[in-house]
């Protein structure tokens, strides 16, 4: 797994690297990391979208949209790697002969990593269903892929949360990202 040893991080991959390093076997990158790219890539579908949209909205909207989804982008790319550490934390965590309380402060801490996929991806969400609905129309299926796609994330970054936490009963971060997935949903019955 790529970290601060010097090797690049999965994000510095090319795909095709990416992908052979995720079809390996070994623990990552593994699902977190697929759906934070997923994420990644609908941010940065908004993010042109909105840049080529400037005839049909106003260019402080259409700098505004980009700008939002470009910090998405950075910030759900990032969360690639991260994803990977929270993992090897759960994984050493198993492998030490320690109470059982380490591993589940290690896996509360890898739900962080999904959590904050959902957040993101109920924010690409509602911005492309917006491009979808204002933006460019030469461009709506550009924007209806990012949504789709930021709902892909957020549904599985979802399901890795509630395995990560099935022994946590009461984490508020499922009752949030249940909420957020009906949010996402709500933006794609609008916009289909």
């Amino acid at each position: 797994m790529p970290d601060v040893t010097g090797e690049p991080g999965f994000t510095e991959l090319t795909v095709g690297a990416f992908l052979r390093a995720m079809a390996a076997p070994q623990p990552a990158p593994a699902g977190g990391c697929a759906a934070a790219l997923a994420l990644a890539q609908a941010a940065a579908l908004s993010a042109k979208t909105a840049r080529l949209s400037a005839r049909q909205l106003p260019a402080d909207r259409t700098d505004q949209l980009a700008a939002e989804a470009e910090q998405i982008r950075e910030a759900a790319a990032s969360l690639i790697d991260e994803d990977a550490r929270a993992y090897g934390a759960v994984i050493e965590a198993r492998r030490e002969p320690a109470e059982a309380g380490r591993v589940a402060d290690a896996l509360s801490r890898a739900a962080d990593v999904p959590m904050r996929i959902v957040e993101m991806a109920a924010e690409t969400a509602e911005l492309a269903a917006v491009l979808a609905t204002d933006g460019n129309p030469a461009l709506r299926g550009d924007a209806l892929t990012a949504l789709l796609l930021a709902q892909a994330a957020a549904g599985s970054a979802a399901i890795l949360m509630r395995i990560d936490l099935a022994g946590m009963a009461g984490d508020a971060r499922l009752d949030q990202a249940e909420r957020l997935l009906g949010l996402i949903a709500q933006s794609a019955e609008r916009v289909s």
